[in-house]
């Protein structure tokens, strides 16, 4: 340990360039399966959230939340700031998750906005939106998990190559 050439400097090795690193693009982001004033598209549930508000933001929250939270404990919260007047403080955030969850546009404004301008017509396009991505919203994030594996579990198996002799 004493010797002086053990503390002598040694040039690095020569190793091989690292390969170069593959950007992909971001993913593409699309447009909402319906527009924010398409209540008419379906009166059920645009009757629902006008006079369900708390039920209606509930279960989206708690899809979204993949049923971490309930949808009353969601509406409980919900209702609460309905009458502070600031229900729009919880919702966009759901917007903002529900947009990044299914990449969708952030149109025609920005999600906070959208929620303080027309808070029940953004409610409406969120739940119209995951209906036609195959959410049934009445069943709660349980009820369309428990759907899910009962038509997977219907399906048949796939046969290899036929029967064979």
């Amino acid at each position: 340990m004493n010797d002086p050439s053990y503390y002598q400097y040694v040039p690095h090795q020569s190793y091989p360039p690292l390969p170069p690193v593959v950007q992909h693009p971001p993913p593409s982001v699309g447009p909402w399966s319906t527009g924010i004033l398409d209540c008419h598209q379906d009166y059920r549930n645009c009757c629902f959230t006008l006079w369900c508000p708390c039920i209606a933001f509930g279960r989206i929250a708690e899809i979204l939340d993949e049923g971490q939270t309930s949808c009353r404990f969601n509406g409980f919260i919900y209702a609460m700031l309905t009458f502070m007047a600031m229900p729009c403080t919880i919702s966009c955030l759901y917007r903002t998750k529900l947009r990044q969850r299914y990449l969708l546009e952030e149109k025609p404004f920005n999600d906070c906005f959208i929620h303080c301008l027309c808070e029940l017509c953004s409610l409406c396009q969120e739940y119209r939106e995951l209906q036609n991505r195959g959410v049934e919203m009445s069943l709660g994030w349980e009820g369309n998990m428990e759907m899910a594996r009962r038509t997977t579990a219907m399906q048949p198996a796939p046969v290899d190559g036929g029967m064979v002799r």
